[in-house]
């Protein structure tokens, strides 16, 4: 009896898709999207990626207005998946402005190196993306929890406030015709322009979107989960464990608090994680707790054990 209730607890944990787990606890309604993309748009996303050998930029940074540093949603995810596509083999190099610079040059580790996009106008933000696209000729370009332009020419935050001031105009390097993947969870980051009519018909979701699009769109409740889905959806592909361990992962948030990130929610309390806790800051403890949970469930939902993944 003992031994069929394991059975059944093991089958209903690997029935849970990546995608489930990323969209889970989701408090701000980006699920209601989830019908307008593929049921498995974590693997189509890293299909991509692996269709795309070579060097990878990965964009981050979402400066918080209130507080003048960086959230701490989006760097975490960035290193995640740069670690990720070092295993296999691709140049990574993570662009951002300098709000985020300094964080990403001491968090994307040695394999990795770091481009800070000026915040200047676009004329000259579309020189400068023509330079990084000549200089490092990418096969694949991803964004993780970086704000992108609206119809308007501007830069807007959650509540709609205009950030145009502080963000570089690193949209342009998705203009270019690279193969490219966006991962959000508000409706105002860079790939999210896939479905900009479909954000504003979300109430709870942001009132004027992003409209740069990419060639595939990942949704998920914190985008940093959004990262770690889409590493273990590059595992299951490539049948390699490429995730983080919990120590790694714990030391990964802990360094990216310590370099000055914020919570996007709660930008008075420098110690705690970005994403959706309603307003109210959470102990630091509590929000590593979460996020650790995440990992645990997206190991075993993609490996289910480490038998399993060297038999593959």
């Amino acid at each position: 009896m003992e031994k069929d209730r394991s059975r059944e607890t093991a089958q209903r944990e690997h029935s849970v898709t990546i995608e489930d787990i990323i969209l889970d606890r989701d408090r701000r309604g980006i699920s209601k999207l989830r019908p307008h993309l593929a049921s498995n748009f974590a693997t189509e996303a890293a299909q991509l990626i692996l269709d795309n050998p070579g060097t990878a930029i990965i964009v981050t940074g979402f400066y918080i207005l209130d507080a003048g540093y960086a959230e701490t949603d989006g760097p975490p995810g960035a290193v995640v998946i740069g670690s990720a596509l070092n295993q296999l083999g691709y140049e990574v190099v993570h662009v951002t402005d300098r709000y985020a610079s300094d964080i990403m040059d001491k968090t994307g580790g040695d394999y990795s190196r770091v481009v800070e996009f000026p915040v200047v106008d676009d004329a000259a933000s579309i020189e400068f993306a023509k330079g990084v696209i000549d200089d490092l000729n990418p096969s694949v370009v991803i964004a993780i929890e970086r704000c992108g332009l609206t119809d308007e020419g501007k830069y807007r935050n959650m509540r709609g406030r205009d950030i145009t001031d502080y963000n570089a105009r690193i949209d342009h390097i998705f203009h270019a015709d690279i193969p490219s993947v966006g991962i959000g969870d508000g409706g105002n980051e860079i790939g999210m322009g896939n479905l900009s009519e479909e954000v504003t018909q979300v109430e709870s979701l942001v009132k004027i979107p992003c409209v740069t699009q990419t060639s595939k769109l990942m949704l998920a409740s914190v985008s940093n989960w959004g990262g770690y889905g889409l590493a273990a959806a590059l595992s299951e592909l490539s049948s390699r464990n490429l995730l983080p361990s919990i120590e790694e992962e714990q030391a990964l948030l802990k360094q990216t608090v310590d370099l000055g990130a914020v919570d996007g929610m709660s930008p008075r309390s420098r110690r705690v994680q970005g994403g959706p806790h309603a307003g109210k800051p959470s102990p630091p403890s509590a929000q590593t707790g979460k996020w650790t949970q995440k990992t645990a469930r997206l190991s075993r939902g993609a490996f289910y054990d480490d038998l399993a993944i060297h038999k593959r």
